[in-house]
């Protein structure tokens, strides 16, 4: 079931559960969905890496506004954001661990032969190939630095 069918099947349970949190996510992941569809270059239909890329960035913008909405003290919004968070990361494979990421990044270190912070950018090439879906582009960064500095 491709993820366009799962939103509308989850979309349809929505309107009838009358559930306005949900109702407002699922309904920001089919546009979101529909405009990928019609861009150029995308034939219609998209693949499993591609609706992933599309519910990271989606996840991503979200929880960026919460930072800022956490930040300005603005609960009200951050609530929101939260709430569309949860819904979006129900259609996201499961996310590694930290620990299970420093051991896939020891791995790609060694592989590449990286021994210092200067080697971040190849060391970051092969690990977000490697790792797309799994973990945030931010915690794959974090982590490369705290490995390659020591």
């Amino acid at each position: 079931m491709s993820l366009e069918q799962k939103v509308m099947a989850d979309l349809k349970t929505a309107m009838l559960a009358k559930d306005e949190k949900a109702l407002r996510s699922l309904r920001a992941i089919k546009a979101a969905i529909l405009l990928a569809k019609t861009s150029e270059g995308a034939g219609g239909d998209l693949k499993e890496e591609d609706e992933v890329k599309l519910l990271q960035k989606l996840l991503k913008s979200r929880k960026d506004s919460l930072e800022i909405y956490n930040t300005q003290n603005r609960k009200d919004l951050a609530v929101k954001e939260e709430e569309e968070i949860a819904i979006i990361e129900k259609f996201l494979p499961a996310q590694m661990s930290q620990e299970d990421l420093k051991i896939a990044l020891r791995k790609i270190i060694a592989d590449t032969g990286a021994s210092s912070p200067a080697d971040m950018g190849k060391v970051m090439g092969v690990a977000t190939k490697q790792l797309a879906g799994k973990i945030d582009g931010k915690s794959i960064s974090t982590t490369v630095k705290e490995l390659l500095a020591k």
